[in-house]
């Protein structure tokens, strides 16, 4: 099958050539973001593979339908960018990578506390200095805190059993409670009462209408005083400006991200020899207390091995006629 690959970088390029070997389809990568605008880009093409900012709303995907674009393989979990309901109307069949590597995601996420907490990114710059006083650089013990972690699919799950190696308390919120959490005493609870009594809360739910700002200014208060958030799942989960306010106010203590609800403007790019535009970001960013990471929680070598066999994998299927188990209804 000729597909076309939105948002490709170069190590998208290595992973799904090395794979594509076993696999033999037609493959063309584009270096543009999927947008209105550049969509008619995969003209000649009969699939498409899009990335998590590419933009597959309705405009774009009736582009795509015109030049007879009939299926679009997310090389990623989330299907949040695109336009089901149109899709659907146009026949194009969605599938996605519903679980590359939830280790790689959920180390991230501890990677983000222990800087956080251990200032290590202010320790590493101070040594540079040869500045080797250990004033501003207090830390807590990890051990004996309470977690909570929302969401508990696999990601949140793998997340959980490394903080229960920490030995803190877990608590977890989810619509559908996952038993290997419940096996290694996690306790289930309400999101209210997870806010409430967490030291330490990390986000890996996907992005929903029901989920869509739920970290709120309403939210942020429930939460305990100088509260740790973490977030490697979406950005639009977090009101960025409420979680500014609660920066501002010490209500929030700390801020570990690897996503931010406008990064399609940001992310995957070198922007350093321009002045970003984007106020909101840039006073996030301005705070100490605050580690941002540009949506780099996914990559590692197993996951962008994994990632490149089930997308060909994907549309080998859809190509032959097979059901997916990966298609999304």
């Amino acid at each position: 099958m000729k597909v076309a690959f939105f948002s490709s970088q170069p190590y998208d390029q290595d992973s799904f050539e090395i794979t594509n070997q076993h696999y033999g389809h037609d493959l063309t990568f584009l270096e543009s973001r999927l947008t209105p605008k550049t969509a008619r880009l995969a003209e000649g093409s009969e699939a498409i593979c899009i990335f998590i900012n590419d933009d597959a709303g309705q405009a774009a995907l009736r582009i795509l339908a015109d030049l007879g674009i009939r299926l679009i393989a997310l090389r990623c979990a989330g299907f949040n960018n695109v336009d089901l309901a149109v899709a659907k109307e146009l026949g194009i069949t969605l599938v996605r990578v519903p679980a590359y590597s939830p280790y790689s995601v959920a180390e991230h996420a501890v990677g983000l506390i222990m800087t956080l907490n251990r200032r290590l990114y202010r320790a590493y710059n101070r040594v540079r200095d040869d500045n080797f006083s250990l004033n501003g650089l207090l830390g807590f013990d990890i051990y004996g805190k309470t977690v909570g972690v929302v969401g508990t699919g696999k990601i949140g799950q793998c997340f959980a059993q490394i903080m229960n190696g920490f030995g803190c308390k877990i608590l977890a919120y989810d619509v559908r409670p996952n038993q290997a959490c419940v096996d290694i005493g996690v306790t289930y609870v309400e999101l209210p009462e997870l806010f409430v009594q967490a030291d330490i809360i990390s986000l890996h739910c996907p992005l929903l209408p029901a989920t869509h700002y739920m970290i709120n200014a309403d939210s942020i208060q429930q939460m305990k005083p100088g509260v740790m958030l973490i977030n490697t799942s979406r950005g639009a989960l977090m009101d960025t400006r409420a979680v500014i306010e609660g920066i501002k106010s010490g209500q929030i203590g700390y801020l570990g991200t690897d996503v931010y609800e406008e990064e399609e403007d940001l992310f995957f790019r070198d922007l350093s020899g321009t002045i970003i535009q984007d106020d909101t970001f840039q006073l996030l960013q301005s705070f100490s207390n605050v580690v941002i990471t540009a949506h780099q929680a996914f990559f590692t070598k197993e996951a962008l091995g994994n990632i490149a066999d089930t997308t060909l994998a994907n549309i080998s299927d859809i190509a032959a006629g097979k059901p997916c188990s990966n298609e999304v209804k």
